[in-house]
């Protein structure tokens, strides 16, 4: 059997005994992958070492737990149904829940923890960028909304959506980079 066959099965198991632990670590490992490959794309020479560590404590900390928790309580709320009618109900609430909110967090650590800003400074960011970085998320999420909720299993959606949040998060920090060119 090949390494990567058993890292996987191991993951797996890890991700069956120990759900919370195993998507918190992966949704830390994504946003460090995230954060190297938007660091390089935005042209920064030498990697910032703190921001990096900060977005692992983001994801590890606050993305893959609330994930975690949120799919299970969507579950339970929609008693685990997956026909068109109930998924579409999931991605009507995660898109006004979740999605807005996530966006905020993210917006407010990253402004305060990140960047290391004043809140005046922060709250202008937020009302200038967050409704275009929202609009863009309601025109993005819905569809990866669907397919979790209406194909992948409930123990693999965080780690669905962690993957697709490190390309996303990517984009924020991209997006912010270039009205930082405007302002």
């Amino acid at each position: 059997m090949s390494i990567a066959k058993r890292g996987f099965q191991h993951y797996l198991l890890q991700l069956q005994q120990h759900p919370l632990r195993t998507k918190a670590i992966t949704a830390g490992v994504l946003s460090a992958i995230s954060d190297i490959v938007s660091q390089k794309l935005s042209g920064i020479q030498k990697l910032q070492i703190r921001r990096l560590l900060l977005k692992v404590l983001f994801g590890f900390a606050y993305l893959g737990p609330f994930g975690h928790y949120y799919h299970i309580l969507l579950d339970k709320l929609f008693k685990g149904k997956k026909d068109s009618k109930t998924v579409a109900k999931k991605v009507v609430v995660e898109q006004l829940t979740s999605g807005p909110w996530n966006n905020l967090i993210f917006m407010l650590y990253y402004g305060f923890v990140i960047e290391g800003r004043q809140w005046i400074h922060v709250k202008s960011k937020i009302k200038k960028e967050y409704p275009t970085v929202q609009y863009a998320g309601w025109t993005f999420w819905p569809v990866i909304g669907w397919i979790n909720h209406r194909h992948v299993p409930l123990q693999f959606r965080v780690i669905v959506q962690s993957f697709v949040a490190m390309c996303w998060y990517g984009y924020i920090l991209e997006f912010k980079s270039k009205i930082k060119d405007i302002d």
